[in-house]
């Protein structure tokens, strides 16, 4: 066995460890089977014998001492006095609105669109297949409307726009009506028709076309008169602008006839419609144009030199 230099302090500290090292574990060993005082073997011993039956508390009654009175002084009743407290509601602030609440509508809810089932027309027991004529001018007379078909019967009558008219009965396929000037007065359509007194037979529709009737293109823009009183009209061509002097039966455009001129209008008649047509007396064209401007009428010849 090697010997200890206690002159070197490492191995000097070294001994100084262990030595207490082994003083630690004989500490240790001796509280663990030993331990330090006797009052833990008491405590445990009397935990094992058995604790007589302890009997319940006396109850002592006593009786309530009366406090003697107390003498109160001016001091002690000034204090004693009320006080009034005037307590006053604190003043709030209005509460500012929320920018964050807002009215909503309420949503409305859209009703489904039910759609109906169409109905089926019912086929007409008449058949109206054509009118003639198809198309008339306005303002023009009477005319015979004739109407082909099938099923036609002696009780049907030609309605226009639900207005009866008088009807001649041909045949079962053909029949004749005379309609008014006074329904084609206008421009514009009508539904003609078939259909008895009755409205137990009766056909499908078809149009009657009404067009504006021509018009004479010209501006009456002034007179010439005589002694002899046979006035001279003065027209502007509103195409080429060329001045035409007409009398009472001239023909205007190989279609108008002249029938009356006065200082205030020229009437002239449709040869082919019999429409009546006024132009009334205005000023226009060139003012430096001697017959572009009313002309006086004149009362007498000059005499000759």
């Amino acid at each position: 066995m090697q010997a200890i230099n206690l002159r070197n302090p490492s191995e000097r500290n070294k001994l100084i460890l262990a030595a207490l090292l082994g003083l630690v574990a004989i500490l240790f060993l001796w509280w663990t089977f030993f331990g330090f005082g006797g009052g833990s073997n008491k405590v445990a011993k009397q935990g094992n014998q058995p604790q007589p039956a302890q009997s319940p508390p006396r109850t002592t009654t006593t009786r309530a001492q009366t406090p003697a009175p107390v003498e109160l002084t001016a001091d002690d009743l000034y204090k004693l006095r009320p006080i009034n407290v005037n307590l006053s509601p604190a003043g709030a602030p209005e509460a500012r609105r929320n920018i964050f609440v807002y009215y909503q509508p309420p949503l409305k809810l859209e009703k489904p669109v039910v759609t109906p089932t169409p109905t089926p027309t019912p086929v007409p027991p008449v058949l109206l297949a054509r009118i003639s004529p198809p198309n008339v001018y306005a303002r023009t007379g009477d005319f015979a409307l004739e109407v082909a078909g099938d099923k036609f019967t002696p009780q049907l009558r030609v309605v226009v726009d639900g207005t009866e008219v008088p009807t001649r009965y041909i045949s079962a396929q053909q029949l004749s009506a005379n309609v008014p000037a006074s329904f084609i007065t206008s421009p514009g359509a009508k539904q003609i028709m078939l259909r008895s007194s009755d409205g137990v037979l009766y056909s499908n529709t078809m149009t009657l076309s009404i067009a504006d009737p021509p018009k004479p293109n010209y501006t009456y823009i002034g007179i010439i008169g005589t002694p002899k009183y046979i006035d001279t009209a003065i027209l502007l061509d509103k195409n080429n602008k060329d001045t035409l002097n007409v009398q009472r039966g001239d023909l205007v455009g190989g279609r108008f006839r002249v029938t009356s001129i006065s200082e205030k209008e020229v009437v002239l008649i449709d040869s082919n419609l019999k429409i009546k047509h006024t132009l009334n007396m205005t000023l226009q064209g060139d003012r430096s144009n001697p017959l572009q401007r009313p002309t006086p009428r004149v009362e007498s010849e000059d005499d000759e030199p």
